[in-house]
């Protein structure tokens, strides 16, 4: 089977993708139809394998296969802690560094943006360049700067255009700096998580153009919003509600720490029921009261550590059906912050994130509940 014949692939999968209400627009379901994602992939992704991930070849599991996976919706990481799957010889431990992400959120961003027909448009994140080539099927080459920061992946993604006949403005560089080349820009749209909006991304946007990406963080919560650039030079917007989930910008990771040892440090009774971390917008909240906090375990049991000052916050069972007891080290009470951003929340009866918003300005970026004027909490930048 030869790239040729996946056009009933590409319209299977158009089809699954407005089934579940990510594809609703007809242009962005002809793209979808025409470009193929198997081209993108190349000949090698990695499968989770337990705690590892295992190269898989295009010629290992046959060509019918490989298309089929090809033009699943599914996302597929392409790399590992800098190493492409092409490199690997067997499974690898580490952290997600690139992946091809599902093609329903790929055009789900999209359609949030309101990317329409003239626009122009700055993708931060090329990867494998399948999202560029949607971008460039509706809009036009001409109308698509693309931002890679990895230039093996940059190289390899402008390869891929070339293929199915596309020559977008590519760049190699920092995403966070945006491409002012390129500005004033309608539309950007971000594929990767940020801790905070860089501001570049407001310069290079015209008035009334939109920012579209996640806000993400260090404790893994995440939220999809879409702002508008007033005349006064400030964005904002709401959050969709999406429940999205994108590697951070490689600049915005967190840096390395040392192996967790746990401290007892001051020890009380929880306020709040550690549970709410497994509730997506719980998370999200969480996050923001203490954005320099890593979450390290899953669970029922909740590890806080602050990678700027070391402090941490763990939980305990104090028996069944007793409550919970914590315990805090260090200059920050991590715990009392993400407590009382909880217990404000809840107050508030624990809307969905689609009750939160944002509002950016050069000199500070918060993130609100309900209204601009209601609860907020400011984001590290």
């Amino acid at each position: 089977m030869t790239t040729d014949d996946t056009a009933s692939l590409r319209r299977d999968l158009a089809a699954r993708m407005a089934d579940i209400g990510s594809l609703t627009d007809p242009a962005w379901r002809a793209a979808v139809e025409a470009v193929p994602r198997d081209v993108f992939l190349g000949t090698d992704v990695y499968r989770p394998a337990g705690p590892l991930w295992e190269p898989v070849r295009r010629h290992g599991v046959g060509e019918k296969e490989w298309l089929g996976l090809a033009h699943a919706d599914t996302t597929w990481v392409t790399q590992v802690d800098g190493t492409d799957a092409a490199d690997a010889s067997d499974p690898v431990a580490g952290r997600p560094t690139s992946s091809s992400t599902l093609p329903s959120l790929v055009v789900r961003m999209l359609e949030v943006a309101g990317v329409k027909e003239g626009d122009k448009v700055l993708e931060v994140g090329t990867g494998t360049g399948y999202s560029t080539a949607i971008l460039c099927h509706r809009l036009g080459a001409a109308n698509v700067t693309s931002i890679e920061y990895d230039p093996g992946l940059g190289r390899s993604a402008a390869e891929h255009l070339s293929t199915v006949g596309f020559s977008p403005t590519l760049v190699t560089g920092d995403g966070l700096q945006g491409y002012y080349e390129g500005g004033d820009y309608d539309a950007v749209v971000a594929t990767c998580a940020v801790r905070h909006i860089p501001p570049s991304w407001l310069w290079q946007v015209r008035d009334g153009g939109t920012i579209t990406g996640a806000l993400g963080g260090w404790m893994t919560g995440s939220g999809l919003i879409r702002l508008s650039l007033g005349g006064d030079g400030a964005a904002s917007g709401r959050f969709t509600g999406d429940e999205v989930s994108f590697m951070l910008a490689r600049p915005h990771e967190r840096p390395p720490r040392p192996m967790l040892i746990r401290r007892v440090g001051d020890v009380r009774a929880c306020r709040v029921d550690p549970g709410l971390f497994q509730d997506w917008t719980g998370r999200f909240v969480a996050q923001l009261a203490a954005p320099s906090a890593e979450f390290v375990t899953k669970g029922d049991d909740v590890v806080l550590v602050d990678v700027a000052t070391g402090s941490q916050a763990w939980t305990e069972p104090e028996g069944a059906g007793k409550g919970w007891t914590v315990h805090q080290s260090g200059p920050l009470r991590l715990w009392d912050r993400v407590e009382e951003a909880l217990a404000t929340w809840q107050a508030a009866g624990s809307p969905a994130q689609t009750a939160f918003g944002m509002t950016v300005t050069d000199e500070v970026q918060t993130v609100w509940l309900e209204a601009p004027d209601g609860p907020g909490w400011q984001l590290p930048t």
